[in-house]
């Protein structure tokens, strides 16, 4: 396996090879330096503009180039983070000529951003570069692959783009497109079911995303913001990649100066990883989209946008088999499962949008939007399982090490499940800001409806041995033998219908105050919340301080205070037993931020440090229970808690020109539930995520991209027992993916004029090795009993080491 990686080096090498025919030749030798340093810089890239001839300088910044004689040729030096500069010359043949180049230096994405968002330094929001997503390995290929390297984000599934913050739940998030609200499927219990995120990465123009001790213009969740913008396009251009696991292809443009467009499509099939798992079947899982945006400029102040999407997503399996060896080095078990049956699962959302944007005036924008959004979700199954649970020899010295040593149990179960929801959100909204002088106002009023419909028939029996669970009394020659009722675990059944109305508003301001030894900026706001399904009035007020102080180094220290109300929605209203509770008020938090941030240079690059502590207080919590992906909620407001944690962040130039950055977190959450104080399902102590990037020195052409996630585990505990006694511990989830890419045409690349490649302005070739170190990280667990009651939890492993190679184009 080590011998794996040069063999594709080589391959892909030779991808990049070009013939060049025998010519006369001329050289040219020389030092590069760079501008700033004066020193000769090693690892210079000098190339002849057109082909693929080239060389890199050496430890002495020394380079020699064998060019063609007697034609006119350009040479190109190039090197990261530095302008490329560029010579025209025309050599005989054999001749030798000596030059010494310098490189400027470039603005680096961290410095422009420190120029043009400086507001951002002031409130609780990260701002990500969307570039970074073509490169990222992931197997979603999503933008929350990326939010997941942010410290306070927590996710345990690569098959999933959901994630938790700081202590909430998956429904605690608010998600934004051009401030449309984005929702999630609902009836989805696995990663394998889910499919795609709804946001697309080709058509991402900003990333900002708040973990906490957000402004009061962001709505109804308690515990982050995702705001996305899509692009608004300035001309033609587009892009299409293809992997052994889906497409897409986008395309954008612009007509008549006023009219532009912005259209992605994808197509997603994980088959090929589902096949790697556990549980062995024919799995069929389509994952399809298509998204546009249209954007016409009536005139100078009046702009009309419409977002639309549809999203169609089906998943089939039929199981066959399950081996899973499960325990400790010291009492190892293996399970194996026989099913019969079948899961078919479909999700189907359409989102429009219309918004209608005034700007009488340069400092005043008002906006007008109205949208809907529909889905349909559909989830049935009828899978039988026939299982057998064995003892393993742990003993490595005996004959029969890792083979089954004694029969622990044997049993079956059947489960059967016709879930339906038919739901519709729509929504009426103005927004409005006024940015003159030293004012930033922004102000909004909001209606939304949500009407639902869901029809849930799902139960389960239990067999152990033979014996239908709870185990029936003998009867064995009676002349009048019981007749004992068959009893069914896991029974739910309901047909609920949901109308409710809520409606909302907001108004914020900012001021600035620019002192002789700082720079204070000031954000308060205040939002109010009417509910007609509890007849609730919340009034929730936000403020943010920041303090810049005038020292020679570049420091910004903020405190971030609110309340934060979230009003029960369809999953929360929905009890364990699929029964809508009324009159169950909203849950509330109470934010403290106190960050702070520093720019610095090491190695002579930028880097920025972010640290955060918080504390937040919860009431009228809606207890939970998580399965797999599967929230499950009490349906009660009978419980209170607390997360309390600190936030680290360091991102810059660990390789020249090439933004990385490290996070870490420590949290704790709690919630005072049945009498006592128990970790709550998010209660992750640790956390660290890495995004790396690099380019092999001496070939200018590859890059490499590595993501690390390490988190402590998670509590459950046996099905069905109180919330108190789910206190074991999920094993720490532990991945590492990579991700090589070559870069097979680009600005150095030249065509003829009927090449049909010289449309082209990048194309690149990724080989991406998921779960690069193999291992076995668990998702959740089936609960087998044996005659006796005994249970044992055998866990469900998410993906092993898989390879994808992936071509991406941009024209």
């Amino acid at each position: 396996m080590k011998k794996i990686p040069y063999i594709l080096l080589f391959i892909f090498h030779l991808l990049s090879l070009k013939v060049i025919a025998q010519q006369p030749l001329a050289s040219i030798t020389g030092v590069v330096d760079l501008s700033g340093t004066g020193r000769p810089q090693q690892y210079v890239n000098i190339a002849v503009k057109g082909t693929s001839s080239g060389t890199t300088t050496g430890e002495n910044g020394r380079y020699e180039l064998k060019i063609p004689a007697n034609k006119e040729v350009t040479i190109l030096y190039s090197f990261i983070g530095y302008e490329t500069d560029s010579l025209t010359l025309r050599l005989k043949p054999d001749e030798k000529r000596e030059i010494r180049r310098t490189l400027k230096a470039v603005s680096t994405q961290l410095e422009s951003i420190e120029v043009k968002d400086q507001q951002m330094r002031t409130n609780s929001f990260s701002r990500l570069d969307p570039k970074v997503m073509t490169f990222i390995p992931t197997i979603n290929a999503s933008v929350e692959d990326l939010i997941k390297t942010l410290p306070g984000v927590v996710s345990r599934n690569e098959l999933s783009s959901q994630y938790s913050v700081r202590g909430g739940n998956y429904d605690e998030n608010l998600v934004f497109v051009n401030d449309i609200e984005i929702y999630r499927p609902f009836l989805v219990r696995s990663g394998q079911q889910e499919g795609q995120s709804f946001l697309n990465p080709d058509l991402v123009a900003g990333i900002s995303f708040s973990a906490g001790g957000f402004d009061a213009k962001y709505g109804d969740k308690m515990s982050s913001v995702l705001d996305i913008r899509y692009k608004k396009p300035t001309s033609f251009a587009g892009s299409f990649d293809i992997s052994l696991l889906g497409a897409s292809a986008h395309v954008e443009g612009i007509f008549a100066k006023r009219f532009s467009f912005l259209i992605g499509a994808r197509y997603k099939t994980n088959s090929y990883l589902l096949k790697s798992l556990d549980v062995k079947g024919n799995y069929k899982p389509r994952f399809f989209d298509i998204q546009g945006m249209l954007n016409y400029e009536i005139n100078k102040k009046w702009e009309l946008s419409f977002l639309g999407a549809y999203v169609d997503n089906a998943y089939k399996l039929i199981p066959e088999t399950q081996e899973t060896s499960f325990g400790s080095r010291y009492e190892a078990y293996k399970i194996k499962i026989f099913f019969d049956g079948q899961e078919r699962d479909s999700y189907q959302n359409w989102l429009s949008s219309l918004t209608l944007t005034w700007k009488p005036t340069q400092d005043l924008r008002l906006k007008f939007t109205a949208s809907a959004w529909q889905t349909y979700e559909a989830e049935t199954y009828d899978i039988s399982g026939e299982y057998w649970l064995g003892k393993l020899e742990t003993f490595q010295n005996s004959g029969d090490a890792g083979q089954v040593t004694e029969i622990m149990g044997v049993g079956a179960y059947l489960q059967h499940a016709r879930n339906y929801l038919d739901g519709t959100v729509f929504s009426m909204e103005h927004r409005g800001s006024l940015d003159k002088n030293k004012i930033n106002l922004v102000w909004g009023v909001k209606y939304h409806h949500e009407f639902f419909k869901y029809i849930v028939n799902e139960w389960e029996l239990q067999d152990s041995a033979g014996y239908s669970l709870p185990r029936p009394h003998d009867s064995l020659g009676s002349q009048y033998p019981p007749h004992e009722n068959l009893y069914l675990y896991n029974v739910i059944r309901s047909n609920n219908t949901i109308n409710t109305n809520r409606y909302s508003t907001f108004i914020q301001n900012t001021w600035t105050f620019k002192n002789p030894g700082n720079d204070i900026s000031l954000t308060a706001g205040l939002r109010g919340i009417f509910y007609d399904y509890n007849n609730q009035i919340s009034l929730n007020p936000r403020v943010t301080v920041s303090i810049k102080p005038h020292w020679k180094r570049d420091m910004v220290f903020r405190l971030s205070s609110g309340y934060y109300s979230q009003p029960p929605t369809f999953r929360e209203m929905t009890d364990l037993q699929g029964n809508i509770v009324p009159d169950l008020k909203a849950q509330t938090a109470i934010h403290v931020v106190a960050g702070s941030d520093i720019y610095f240079k090491a190695w002579g690059r930028p880097f920025k440090f972010v640290t955060e502590v918080y504390y937040k207080y919860i009431q009228n919590l809606i207890p939970y229970e998580i399965d797999n992906m599967k929230i499950r909620y009490y349906g009660t407001n009978d419980a209170h808690g607390y997360a309390t944690g600190i936030d680290f962040r360091v991102n810059g130039e660990f390789v020249k020109g090439a933004e990385s950055w490290a996070s870490l977190s420590f949290m704790k959450t709690e919630e005072y539930f049945q009498g006592s104080w128990i970790p709550r399902p998010t209660d992750q102590r640790l956390s660290l995520a890495i995004f790396f990037q690099d380019y092999i020195p001496k070939f200018p052409t590859w890059k490499m991209n590595l993501t690390l996630i390490y988190g402590t585990g998670l509590p459950f505990g046996p099905p069905n027992s109180p919330r108190k006694d789910q206190t074991l511990r999920i094993p720490p989830y532990r991945r590492v993916d990579i991700g090589l890419s070559k870069q097979i045409i680009g600005d150095r690349t030249k065509f003829s004029s009927k090449n049909p490649f010289r449309v082209f302005k990048s194309m690149w070739i990724t080989l991406e090795i998921f779960n690069l170190l193999q291992i076995s990280n668990t998702i959740s667990y089936i609960w087998v009993t044996d005659i006796n009651g005994k249970e044992y939890a055998v866990p469900n492993y998410l993906t092993p080491r898989m390879f994808n190679l992936k071509l991406i184009a941009q024209f």
